[in-house]
């Protein structure tokens, strides 16, 4: 069995004796960010990222007790921290030493919440920029969850109840591996990838984990170990997990890209801010005489795109995209196939040549978004190689998805690849 070892702190009273409550777990060293400091007290655009992750939870509907598990030689400047963002709300928060991992993190944190909570949350601070809308979903189907029954009528002999994780739909293509071989592919359709916060009726997890032999990877596996039944609600693509340098830029690139229609919106005095957005969609054939390059990538041993420039139907649709925001007509208004100088030109050539149009107008790129819809070449194992290439034409983040037509139409029988991308512009 595992256990919590460290020494914890008695929680303040909540002066309403909330009903549920979240546990932050902010101990983590955050070796992989290699920032040389714990991980939730590294900034995100100018705030620390446990600041940011606890200033939504006071932004919730219904008084909730907040426990933050800190590095145990932090504590004083995680109550710091706690008291300036909770203000008056700091009557329902408490502090307590991290344990050796993050099970005993949890553990310790589970362990000074007050008698009156029924409903828990554990959330990890490295995913600071939840949405209040995502804790107020899991909150919602925990309460709905009755406990000693299961969601199909079937008795729940363990008397843990029901847990509740937030969820997204794995679109990459996953295959089974040895070493370096591929063995299988994995049918993805029931496949999800989980985020914090987890939820749980609070004595159906503190018994979970007192039944707990070995560590799980999340929440939602402690309880599972021991008989508990846990179900899906929708995620959201903003609770991603800060673990690398480049999840930090992402996420300081979101806040910027926040402030900046926050800014708009107030400059024109309206809700609403000063940003267009635009779309853009491309489709070439196949050409297998030609070298195949999509999203500014080469595929070597593909089939090429054909075209009077390099066939690229992701760039070109992102260039289209841009145009579109702007009010600035379309690819082919504006690099016609007519030039010859854009005969065979790469990608780049047509998304920069946008860029320079908007910045002509006043206008900046804020961000794009691009679906590549195919058979082939597989994007997923690629897809930050081309998101970094296509943000460093565009000037701002890009992100890549791609999907098939299950056999459908031109793409889905391997004519040839189809690419729809989005475009958001601000004035300068």
């Amino acid at each position: 069995m595992t256990t919590s070892d460290t020494t914890t702190t008695a929680p303040a009273q909540s002066p309403a004796l909330a009903a549920r409550a979240v546990v932050v777990v902010a101990a983590g060293s955050g070796t992989r960010l290699g920032i040389g400091t714990a991980k939730a007290f590294v900034p995100v655009a100018g705030e620390l990222m446990l600041a940011r992750a606890l200033r939504t939870l006071f932004t919730l509907a219904e008084p909730t007790t907040v426990v933050v598990v800190a590095p145990a030689d932090r504590l004083d400047e995680c109550r710091a921290l706690v008291a300036a963002v909770a203000g008056a709300a700091v009557g329902y928060t408490a502090v307590v030493p991290g344990g050796a991992d993050r099970h005993a993190s949890v553990q310790a944190g589970l362990a000074v919440l007050p008698d009156s909570v029924q409903a828990v949350l554990v959330h990890d601070a490295a995913r600071c920029l939840t949405p209040a809308s995502q804790f107020e979903r899991v909150f919602a189907a925990v309460a709905s969850g009755s406990v000693g029954a299961l969601p199909d009528g079937r008795a729940d002999a363990d008397g843990l109840g029901v847990g509740v994780v937030p969820a997204l739909p794995v679109v990459d293509t996953v295959k089974r591996v040895e070493g370096d071989r591929v063995v299988g592919t994995v049918d993805r359709s029931a496949l999800v990838g989980v985020q914090t916060p987890q939820g749980f009726p609070l004595a159906g997890l503190r018994r979970a984990y007192a039944l707990a032999e070995q560590a799980e990877t999340d929440d939602a596996g402690v309880f599972q170990a021991a008989g508990g039944t846990v179900r899906t609600v929708a995620g959201d693509a903003d609770a991603f997990k800060i673990t690398t340098r480049w999840d930090l830029g992402r996420a300081e690139a979101l806040v910027a890209e926040r402030a900046a229609l926050a800014a708009g919106a107030g400059a024109a005095g309206s809700v609403l801010p000063d940003v267009r957005i635009g779309l853009g969609i491309d489709v070439h054939a196949f050409d297998p005489d030609v070298p195949c390059r999509v999203g500014m990538l080469d595929f070597p041993g593909e089939p090429g795109l054909s075209g009077h420039s390099d066939g690229d139907a992701v760039a070109h649709a992102v260039c289209d995209a841009l145009l579109s925001a702007g009010g600035l007509g379309d690819i082919g208004g504006r690099f016609g196939t007519a030039d010859p100088r854009y005969a065979g030109a790469a990608g780049d050539v047509f998304v920069r040549g946008a860029v320079g149009l908007l910045l002509d107008a006043g206008l900046v790129p804020v961000r794009v978004t691009v679906q590549v819809i195919g058979n082939r070449p597989r994007i997923g194992a690629r897809r930050g190689e081309m998101e970094d290439a296509l943000a460093a034409a565009v000037g701002a983040p890009v992100a890549v998805s791609g999907t098939t037509t299950d056999g459908l139409g031109a793409t889905g029988r391997g004519d040839g690849l189809a690419a729809i991308a989005t475009a958001l512009v601000r004035p300068r």
